[in-house]
């Protein structure tokens, strides 16, 4: 047996008794599918289509060989959302069946599904993010939309949720691209903004060829402390955020553990240690939603 059957037979065990959108979401997308398991049971569906039709979306960028195809296959996903709103039968697909399911039935806000597939477009290009605000709002454009939408299935309502909502997913972003950042370098992608690299004097052929430099770590530093700003700020009003919307926000606790990873790697993004995933992360999850904490 080969090591790639061994995975495929581990995956294989492990989806067993889920929904095909639970088993790709748990795949793909491990941070949201243990989040969306404190929703209750009547509104996970729901979830896991909103986090599938995400992770479809945001790979675009991986699956196409020119951008015009990329935006082609973005401009496919409006029309898949255009159909849950106006009624219209959708195609069959295996998240876009569920997604227009889940449209018909909680009727969320058509806006933030707009903004998520325009903002993806932006993957699509080579250039970096001008600024930290540039790159604060493509994590508001992408995490921050869809933590709203999720609010809306998980019935959570209230402008201070949201501000918090907003908050935790820009802070959530930051850290994932952090995360990914090894993965982009390899493909030619950098989301550190175009200000920091002229500042930091980071050399942009260290960054491409995964070399550590001083100067890769302070950017990566400034990056870490604007998410945890974020995330402070989230819980400014942490009382007022009702426990019925622990699901979506426990993100928090997600990106909070890998920015104390990244400090105890003193800020080096490419740290072997932080590829590996947080054995203790389901745990922790527990933890915080035993306290309403996130």
């Amino acid at each position: 047996m080969t090591d790639e059957t061994r995975k495929g037979s581990s995956r294989q065990g492990a989806n067993r008794g889920l929904s095909p959108l639970a088993a790709l979401c748990r795949h793909h997308d491990r941070d949201r599918y243990q989040t969306a398991l404190f929703a209750p049971a009547d509104r996970q569906g729901a979830l896991f289509a909103l986090y599938a039709f995400n992770y479809e979306i945001a790979r675009v960028r991986e699956i196409v060989t020119q951008p015009m195809l990329g935006q082609i296959r973005l401009q496919w996903w409006r029309e898949i959302v255009d159909a849950g709103f106006s009624g219209t039968p959708p195609r069959q697909h295996d998240v876009a069946e569920p997604l227009a399911a889940m449209i018909r039935e909680f009727a969320p806000t058509r806006a933030y599904f707009d903004r998520m597939i325009d903002t993806r477009e932006r993957d699509l290009a080579d250039e970096p993010p001008a600024t930290m605000a540039a790159l604060e709002e493509y994590a508001e454009g992408t995490a921050a939309a869809l933590l709203y939408l999720a609010l809306e299935v998980l019935g959570v309502a209230g402008s201070t949720v949201i501000a918090a909502a907003r908050e935790v997913g820009i802070g959530y972003a930051l850290a994932g691209l952090l995360r990914a950042m090894p993965f982009h370098a390899r493909s030619g992608r950098c989301y550190i903004p175009a200000d920091m690299t002229a500042r930091t004097g980071l050399d942009p052929r260290d960054y491409a060829g995964l070399r550590d430099t001083a100067q890769l770590r302070t950017a990566a530093a400034e990056i870490a402390e604007a998410a945890a700003g974020h995330l402070r700020e989230a819980r400014r009003n942490r009382r007022e955020v009702p426990r019925s919307a622990r699901a979506a926000m426990l993100l928090a606790v997600v990106a909070d553990r890998f920015l104390a990873r990244l400090k105890q790697a003193d800020f080096n993004p490419l740290a072997p240690e932080l590829a590996i995933p947080d054995p203790l992360q389901s745990w922790r999850l527990f933890a915080a939603a035993l306290r309403h904490r996130f």
